[in-house]
């Protein structure tokens, strides 16, 4: 039995689990330790902004002037701290205060709804408490229902901290005019911290603090080291985020609530369901605690609802899609195999029957030129050398492949983000034209070449463009054509390295597949 399993098996036998109602009492509401409140700069998480409504906005911070022991260095108490918004960056306008109380339950995160905001228009805001501020952020709402402006936004996520510099994000921070940063997940590792030169999975940049996360207190901490990063808090600071998780918001592969160690020949002990289920409530209160979403967004133990729908004018709707909690275990395991006959089974769910049904309709009664949606796993089929498949991808789930891209048969402009693979594509996917996002840091600096890619693209002449630098995607939604500018970093094992273009595509509105720009 691994470390992990025993020490959750632990919990469990002292009495933590106790049903649903228990999941959500231990996520949420630990007992109180007596304790003083540390001193210092409670704002060292910085601030952050998300999910743009025409005439609402999500502001967030949280006070930890400890970030990395246990409550952040908070009394166990509620505090009230002030907001304000600005018309200019300098705050020389005050457009509106207000006072919002950070409480323990939530680790005193602030999720604050400003409403009745002016649409497509950039906002600036901070919060204050005692003699401390944060920094001067920025943000900016969704166009108006009717209007039909040009969106910018970019596509980026899998950041392992210990794996390299966040120097990527420093650069996301500085484009200009982003209407958002879509964050498709893995904003945070799980595994134990590993000292350099350790074996393991991709270099030793910087440690993780702590051990393997497994607890409440063990992913609030987890979070902290990751925002306490300047870059990722600078690229906060500057644009509002829309977020979803993956998998290493919780553990490596999950899926529904069945943990990767599933009792095969690679975790031949199994962590029993309800085990599992206290790790992944911790783990979700953890994420809605440290990211700026609204309140529905909030756990109730394992039951989470991070799928939802953000509007921008009649340019584009973005349907943010969960494609972890729903869906069904991996058939033929989790890695990279020769898929099995579970694969071919026609009731295979990635998204589950409510969130499909509720895409379904999004898609079918929206007006909106382009439909994209936001999402982790490729998608695109994919055959790897020796007739392999990835299982944690589409691939093994096509029935549910072909009912998602039937939703798109009769209509133009259906994009698909990705992520989650550590590298750059471009492909066509029947209606749908998919890029695939790189990652921040994951797996270190990456090359120019990949031995396998060219095999790869040989096999699936469907994949256009494949990078295997670090970076981010920029996108710009035209009338007529969906921009990507895949733009990476030569290196991210050393600090300050420089920006470039790396590829250049279009989606024209019209169809007929991806293209070089």
């Amino acid at each position: 039995m691994d470390s992990a399993t025993r020490h959750m098996l632990t919990l469990a036998r002292r009495g933590l689990l106790r049903g649903a109602t228990g999941l959500a009492a231990l996520a949420v509401a630990q007992p109180p330790r007596a304790r003083a409140q540390a001193p210092g700069n409670p704002f060292t998480l910085g601030l952050a902004s998300g999910d743009p409504w025409p005439d609402s906005v999500v502001l967030w911070t949280r006070l930890a002037p400890a970030p990395l022991e246990p409550g952040g260095g908070m009394a166990p108490v509620p505090v009230t701290l002030r907001w304000e918004l600005g018309a200019d960056e300098q705050m020389r306008r005050i457009l509106r205060s207000g006072e919002v109380v950070a409480r323990p339950e939530d680790a005193h995160s602030v999720h604050l709804v400003l409403e009745g905001l002016e649409p497509a228009r950039s906002y600036f805001y901070r919060f204050r408490f005692g003699q401390f501020e944060t920094p001067i952020g920025r943000t900016r709402t969704a166009p108006a229902p009717g209007a039909d402006a040009e969106i910018r936004f970019l596509n980026a996520g899998c950041q392992n901290y210990e794996h390299g510099h966040f120097t990527a994000w420093r650069h996301a921070a500085a484009e200009d005019s982003l209407d958002f940063v879509f964050h498709y997940g893995d904003y945070i590792y799980e595994y134990a911290g590993r000292q350099p030169g350790a074996r393991g999975w991709g270099p030793i940049v910087r440690t993780h603090h702590g051990g393997e996360t497994l607890t409440l207190d063990d992913y609030r901490s987890r979070y902290a080291q990751y925002r306490s990063d300047a870059d990722l808090a600078a690229a906060h600071a500057a644009h509002p985020f829309i977020v979803s998780y993956d998998d290493h918001e919780v553990e490596n592969n999950w899926v529904g609530l069945i943990s990767q160690r599933d009792g095969g020949a690679r975790f031949p002990v199994a962590t029993p369901h309800e085990v599992f289920a206290l790790r992944a409530a911790a783990a979700f209160q953890a994420w809605y605690e440290h990211m700026p979403v609204r309140p529905a967004a909030k756990p109730r133990g394992t039951e989470i609802t991070a799928y939802r729908r953000l509007r921008f004018g009649r340019r584009l709707d973005l349907h943010v899609l969960d494609t972890r909690r729903f869906r069904d275990d991996q058939p033929c395991g989790d890695g990279v195999v020769t898929p099995c006959d579970a694969v071919n089974r026609p009731d295979a769910q990635v998204l589950g029957a409510a969130q499909e049904a509720w895409l379904r309709d999004g898609v079918a009664n929206s007006p909106a030129t382009w439909q994209v949606l936001a999402q982790q796993i490729f998608l695109a089929p994919r055959l790897f050398p020796r007739g392999t498949r990835s299982m944690d991808s589409w691939d093994g789930y096509p029935a549910a492949r072909q009912r998602l891209l039937d939703i798109f048969a009769n209509r133009q402009g259906g994009i698909a983000l990705t992520g989650d693979v550590h590298r750059a594509w471009a492909n066509d996917v029947g209606p749908l034209v998919e890029f695939v996002g790189t990652s921040i840091t994951s797996e270190g600096d990456g090359s120019d070449i990949q031995a396998t890619a060219p095999e790869i693209m040989a096999a699936n002449p469907h994949l256009k463009f494949n990078s295997n630098r670090r970076g981010y995607t920029l996108h710009i939604a035209g009338r007529d054509q969906m921009h990507a500018l895949y733009r990476a970093v030569p290196f991210v094992q050393q600090p300050g390295a420089p920006l470039t273009t790396v590829g250049q595509f279009i989606a024209p509105l019209r169809g007929g597949g991806v293209e070089r720009a």
